[in-house]
């Protein structure tokens, strides 16, 4: 596809200069280029290395260079001749900064490996390592060499946890053999006559009859010893190699330095040669605990994120009333901020504001440089992005239809990163669609929770009045299915608001999902009172049985969101829609089971202020008049005790009194025993 460069510049506000041959014969005017001082961007990834390698040679290159691929995602499809302001798109974001630096998590390892499984493909993986790693062996049956190169442990693993320098083992030593001990010269195999003892030197106890041949045969060295007692040991290590076929962790993602291996891939092997040394990730996450609704006195609400977490790297802390994240096993997919409904928990990497940032100026360019109808395409940066460039070469090759013109690509941390605030503020911005590629790489929980936060997401645009489908996952993990899932979008329309939006994306979750709204319901073809939504909506309302509730108020106490407030003058339960995120702590805690919740959007005035659910005439005290609770809860507990025996004549008429008057009376009253007359 021949490149317009007058029509990018004019698209981008920059003159651009078309270089066919740059990594080549044209090397001279990128070497000049970064000399120049200012921001260089080539767009191609093709040989990246190269223009690398050209600027540590270049003297005074001080330009950080950034690279894009327009050949692939845009150039190389049937329709490549109408991708011109596609690839503007793609050039303006490879234009914007890096995301700003945020803390990091720090690993170190000085390659203490454990290897688990039989001890003969054990030796084999650890003759791959040895030369680097501190290797050690735990034996699950087999027969190893003659030849002791490695300490091998032995026994029954009790547990293992832990990651990437600061794993932790612990196993009982219960079998008659002291594999420290043993000499490996094999006379208690060949004399036993149960064929009880491997060549992995264990005795299987549950073939032995005690001929105890074996005892005697080692007598010189001591390793048999049948009336030795178990021991459990603790032993840390950095690294992981599990060969067993049930692995240590269960969890989609198992924590770095942990890693399995099937006797074959020697890449795995290859990657824990290099897993020696000092290592640092992006802390991916930011937590504030003052907007979670996990937990109050001790009450579970909100799940969500420990649902979602594929390395279990969160767990519930209902004392503290707030949730762990351990930043050593996250792996960075952000789908617990994604499903977070406060915003408590927020994607640092980029951060949202930075992402939305992205999406606002890829949407933007390609509305100035005469695009119709945008389609977002998010996609991995690692699987995903194969699977795009391998569309592109096999469109190139007339295999395949390509990347459609008005679908653009762009790539994320991980798919999950992503919800419906960020998706809701592309369709405001202009995008007519939001396109999610998902492949096998992603866990079942994160494609359903995809799902859950697609449907919210719908819901409310159909509710709008924006016809078609506006959010969908794509599932695919070959070229081949990508691209019937993108010639399937193209012959689909969607309705997107007539005039884009000007908002930048907050910081807060919560903020911009309502800069969102707030734009799409201004743009709506269709404004109803209120529009029904699916459980997992992060909006709603609550309906109260004032049949049930006696205002007792602890439904207050546990709103994190402060959408349920009191009245300090007047008995009353005040509620705030727009503050509501559904978490159901209200519900769980209400001790009269009087509340229930209603997933839903209220578009009226009304969703912003407060307004009364429930409320009751004040309870006076029978003996100075002073107000000191609600009729509904004095008469709910006179009616519950009224048939008890400690509450009876005197007793219950102090019920009917406010603290102080009941001291008084029980110290006035002359017809009752006192503790003091005893």
């Amino acid at each position: 596809m021949p490149l317009q460069e007058k029509t990018l510049g004019a698209a981008l506000g920059e003159d651009l200069q078309l270089h066919s041959t740059l990594c080549r014969r044209e090397a001279g005017d990128f070497q000049q280029a970064i000399k120049g001082g200012a921001e260089v961007v080539v767009a191609c990834t093709q040989e990246k290395r190269l223009f690398g390698e050209i600027g540590e040679r270049t003297e005074g290159a001080v330009s950080p260079v950034k690279f894009v691929n327009i050949r692939e995602t845009g150039g190389w499809s049937r329709d490549a001749s109408q991708a011109m302001p596609k690839l503007a798109a793609l050039l303006a974001a490879a234009h914007l900064p890096d995301p700003e630096p945020v803390p990091t998590v720090t690993y170190k390892s000085s390659g203490r490996l454990l290897i688990i499984g039989s001890l003969e493909q054990a030796e084999r993986a650890a003759g791959f390592v040895g030369d680097v790693m501190d290797v050690t062996l735990f034996t699950q049956g087999g027969s190893g060499a003659q030849e002791r190169r490695y300490p091998v442990l032995g026994g029954r693993i009790d547990s293992l946890k832990g990651w990437l320098g600061a794993f932790e083992l612990k196993w009982t030593a219960g079998n008659p053999i002291d594999l420290d001990l043993c000499t490996r010269c094999n006379a208690c195999v060949a004399v036993c006559p149960e064929g009880a003892i491997g060549l992995d030197y264990q005795i299987d106890l549950d073939k032995c009859t005690s001929h105890r041949a074996c005892v005697k045969v080692c007598e010189a060295a001591g390793a048999i010893d049948f009336s030795r007692e178990s021991e459990a040991f603790t032993e840390q290590f950095d690294l992981v190699l599990d060969l067993r076929a049930e692995p240590a962790f269960a969890q989609h993602a198992p924590p770095q330095g942990y890693f399995r291996w099937d006797g074959q891939d020697l890449g795995t092997l290859l990657k824990l040669r290099e897993m020696v040394g000092e290592f640092e990730k992006p802390k991916f996450f930011v937590y504030k605990q003052k907007l979670c609704a996990h937990s109050r006195n001790e009450t579970v609400g909100c799940n969500a994120c420990i649902e979602v977490c594929s390395a279990e790297a969160i767990s519930s802390e209902k004392s503290r009333q707030q949730i762990k994240v351990n930043p050593n096993l996250c792996v960075g997919c952000g789908a617990c901020t994604t499903v977070c409904p406060t915003g408590a928990l927020t994607y640092a990497y980029p951060r949202a504001s930075e992402q939305g940032l992205k999406f606002k100026t890829v949407l933007t360019t390609y509305a100035n440089a005469g695009g119709k109808t945008p389609v977002l395409l998010l996609h991995s940066q690692e699987r995903g992005q194969q699977l795009v460039e391998e569309l592109g070469r096999a469109a190139q090759l007339k295999k395949a239809q390509g990347v459609p013109a008005h679908v653009i690509p762009l790539a994320l941390w991980h798919t999950a990163s992503v919800g419906a605030d960020l998706w809701l503020s592309a369709v405001a911005f202009g995008a007519s669609q939001v396109c999610v590629v998902v492949t096998s790489e992603e866990a079942p929980q994160y494609i359903d929770s995809l799902k859950a936060q697609m449907e919210v997401a719908q819901a409310i645009l159909n509710g709008l009045g924006y016809t078609g489908v506006h959010f969908q996952l794509l599932r695919a993990d070959s070229a081949q299915q990508l691209d019937l899932g993108l010639q399937a979008l193209a012959q689909t329309r969607q309705q997107a608001p007539k005039v884009a939006a000007r908002f930048a994306v907050a910081a807060e979750k919560r903020g911009t999902l309502e800069l969102a709204l707030d734009h799409l319901i201004e743009q709506a073809p269709a404004r109803p009172q209120a529009i029904d939504l699916p459980a997992a909506s992060p909006f709603g309302s609550i309906q109260v049985n004032k049949d049930k509730c006696t205002l007792c108020l602890s439904c207050v106490s546990a709103c994190p969101a402060s959408a349920l407030q009191d009245n300090p003058q007047l008995p009353q339960l005040r509620f705030i829609e727009k503050n509501c995120v559904q978490c159901g702590l209200c519900a769980t805690t209400c001790p009269e089971d009087a509340i229930t919740l209603q997933p839903r959007l209220l578009l009226t005035p009304e969703r912003k202020e407060a307004r009364v659910l429930n409320e009751t005439p004040p309870y006076a005290c029978i003996r100075c008049g002073k107000p000191f609770g609600t009729l509904k809860a004095i008469e709910s507990m006179l009616g519950k005790l009224a048939g008890h025996s400690m509450f009876q004549g005197a007793a219950l008429e102090r019920l009917k009194m406010c603290a102080d008057c009941r001291v008084i009376d029980i110290y006035s009253a002359t017809d009752e025993a006192k503790i003091t007359d005893l």
